[in-house]
């Protein structure tokens, strides 16, 4: 059980194709796993007969009744590196057909689905696009996302608070994303784990609601770090919220130097455009000498969203 965030053994469901069809099964190698927890010291408090247990003391900065600190740190480490062979292996696979794939990450709350639908909607006619969307029950974000007409796949992690790269590989098997396409991998809003595990995508995209507070980055340092992108949505709320947008991008680029921000609203479609020139421009340069796919015929890739 993770200490942090309870993810755990037990099965994953991925549906079966884009359009519905769900099955069930477990993968072999579901995981136990132990997560930091941020705290200078390691002791227990006792107040009426319970133990309060502040962790973060020790080599794996986490806690698990039983469990020694070397032991837990060798379970991450398999973890990890059982999950990098198949993040290797999607890497490549994506690599082969010129895919452009972005695993969006954030907290519960942050607008993501909104942000990816108005995304969907805006770009649909001018790339091919799918989605693998990741949650730990329901099917109603996959939902949102294909009634925009946009190929979606749902994978549902049970008690897992990430999406892993075997699920990820199954998923892309199922979905068959089209080569020289952009494929978003909408992870489970969680700021920690995700951080943490490689999908394959040759960008993590980290939202961040200005509702969530502009401490965030320095809060959960680890997901900041991880990301090559942060777009700091719902900026339309500014005149109603006391947020300090320069502050919270100082924080961010104090835990990541090289992460570029952009301020957007997926309400009012605020500074919407330049997240897609990114996408352009990012996919443009996956695509330029890619053997199987001929860039001249792009012609998508100068224009711009209406």
């Amino acid at each position: 059980m993770c200490t942090v965030c309870g993810c755990g053994e037990g099965e994953s469901r991925i549906e079966g194709h884009a359009n519905h069809q769900k099955h069930d099964h477990t993968h072999e190698d579901h995981h136990t796993h132990g997560h930091s927890h941020e705290h200078d010291h390691t002791h227990d408090h006792h107040h009426d007969g319970h133990a309060h247990h502040h962790y973060g003391k020790g080599p794996a900065r986490a806690h698990v009744p039983g469990m020694s600190q070397a032991r837990m740190v060798q379970i991450e480490q398999d973890i990890l590196s059982k999950n990098d062979g198949y993040a290797m292996a999607n890497r490549e696979r994506l690599a082969d057909l010129g895919i452009l794939a972005l695993n969006l990450v954030s907290s519960p709350g942050s607008g993501k689905t909104t942000l990816l639908t108005r995304t969907l909607d805006d770009l649909k006619d001018a790339l091919s696009l799918s989605v693998i969307e990741g949650d730990q029950e329901t099917s109603n974000d996959a939902e949102r996302i294909r009634a925009t007409g946009v190929r979606a796949i749902q994978v549902n992690t049970g008690k897992g608070c990430h999406l892993d790269a075997h699920q990820v590989g199954h998923a892309m098997g199922s979905l068959d994303p089209e080569p020289g396409s952009v494929l978003f991998i909408e992870n489970v809003g969680n700021l920690v784990c995700p951080a943490a595990f490689d999908l394959g995508e040759a960008h993590k995209v980290a939202i961040l609601s200005i509702t969530e507070g502009e401490d965030k980055p320095i809060k959960y340092p680890d997901m900041f770090h991880a990301a090559d992108l942060m777009l700091l949505n719902k900026i339309d709320l500014l005149p109603h919220l006391n947020f300090d947008v320069g502050k919270c991008i100082e924080y961010a680029q104090r835990v990541n130097p090289r992460l570029k921000v952009l301020q957007v609203s997926a309400t009012t479609g605020q500074g919407m455009n330049h997240w897609y020139d990114w996408i352009r421009s990012t996919r443009r340069i996956r695509l330029i000498g890619h053997p199987l796919l001929n860039l001249d015929t792009d012609t998508e890739l100068t224009g711009s969203a209406a």
